[in-house]
C-alpha cells in the first residue's frame, strides 16, 4: 500500500524508519474531559490541541500486524493488540504548527514490546492478558478488544455498517485521526517527537459499542466521572500500513 504524506504535518522522510506495521480495525470511543485534568499529561512545548474549542481524549483499541522494528520481524512480536487512552496536542516549531497526539496509558499483551516502547520513546507502556475479536460479514463488521486487570477482563467493542467511506473533511473523524505526531516528556526540559505516516483512512458507520472498563485502576481516579458516561462520539476506523520514524529531542 502507497504511504501518503499531508506536507503542513508529516514527517520529514530523512529520518529513519524504526517501526513499520499494519494498524487494523481502530476502535475510538472519545470523551470531552476538563482541561485541567489534562495539564500533566501535556508534554513541554506543546499545548492541548481542542476540537470546537473541547478537550477530548479517546479510548482506542487497535490490531498490530506484520509489525517490524528496524526493519526486522521479531518472533511471536508482529501481530498483537493495543488499547490505549490518549489526548490531542499541538507544537509550534517556529514556522508551522504540528498536530500530534500524547498518551495517558498504552496497554499490549507482551512485556518486550512495553520494555522496549518506554526506554526508546518514554511511553507509557504496561502487559497485560489481551485478546481480540473480529467477526464479518457482508452487512456487518464487529470487533472488539478484550484485557485482563487485577482478573477481571475490560472490554471495548463496537458493531458497525460494512460499507466503509473516507474520512470528509471538518469531521470529527478528522481532527481525531489526522494526527501525524507523537508527543512524549523526556524530562520537564525535553520532549521526545516522532513522525507517523499512513494514508488517509476509511470509516465504518457505527452502529453500536459496548465499554467496560476499570477506569479508576486504568487511568486514575480523576478520569472516572468523565469516562464512566457515554461517549460523545464512538467511531471505527478500517486502518492501513504505518510508518513510525525514529524520534528526535525538542528542547528549550
Amino acid at each position: 500500500m502507497t504511504i501518503t504524506k499531508n506536507m503542513t504535518e508529516t514527517t520529514p522522510s530523512s529520518r529513519k524508519i524504526f517501526l513499520s506495521a499494519q494498524w487494523e480495525q481502530l476502535i475510538m470511543l472519545n470523551y470531552k474531559v476538563p482541561p485541567e485534568i489534562l495539564q500533566p499529561y501535556i508534554p513541554p512545548f506543546t499545548e492541548l490541541d481542542l476540537w470546537n474549542g473541547k478537550a477530548i481524549v479517546s479510548v482506542v483499541g487497535f490490531m498490530f500486524a506484520h509489525t517490524r522494528v528496524l526493519g526486522i520481524k521479531w518472533p511471536f512480536h508482529t501481530h498483537f493488540e493495543e488499547v490505549n487512552l490518549r489526548l490531542y496536542v499541538k507544537h509550534f516549531d517556529g514556522q508551522r504548527w504540528k498536530r500530534g497526539v500524547a498518551f495517558i496509558s498504552e496497554i499490549v499483551p507482551k512485556h518486550i514490546i512495553a520494555w522496549m516502547a518506554n526506554g526508546l520513546y518514554n511511553e507509557h507502556y504496561h502487559a497485560m492478558p489481551m485478546r481480540h475479536h473480529i467477526a464479518e460479514t457482508p452487512n456487518n463488521i464487529t470487533v472488539g478488544y478484550d484485557w485482563k486487570l487485577r482478573g477481571n477482563w475490560n472490554t471495548l467493542k463496537a458493531t458497525a455498517a460494512n460499507t466503509p467511506s473516507l474520512i470528509l473533511p471538518g469531521t470529527e473523524e478528522e481532527f481525531i485521526f489526522e494526527h501525524y505526531w507523537g508527543y512524549n516528556e523526556l524530562n520537564p526540559k525535553t520532549t521526545i517527537e516522532y513522525g507517523v505516516e499512513h494514508p488517509r483512512w476509511q470509516v465504518y458507520p457505527v452502529t453500536s459499542f459496548e465499554a467496560n472498563y476499570d477506569i479508576e485502576n486504568l487511568y486514575g481516579k480523576h478520569f472516572v466521572p468523565y469516562l464512566a458516561v457515554a461517549p460523545q462520539s464512538v467511531f471505527l476506523a478500517k486502518g492501513s500500513a504505518v510508518v513510525v520514524r525514529k524520534p528526535r529531542n525538542i528542547k528549550g
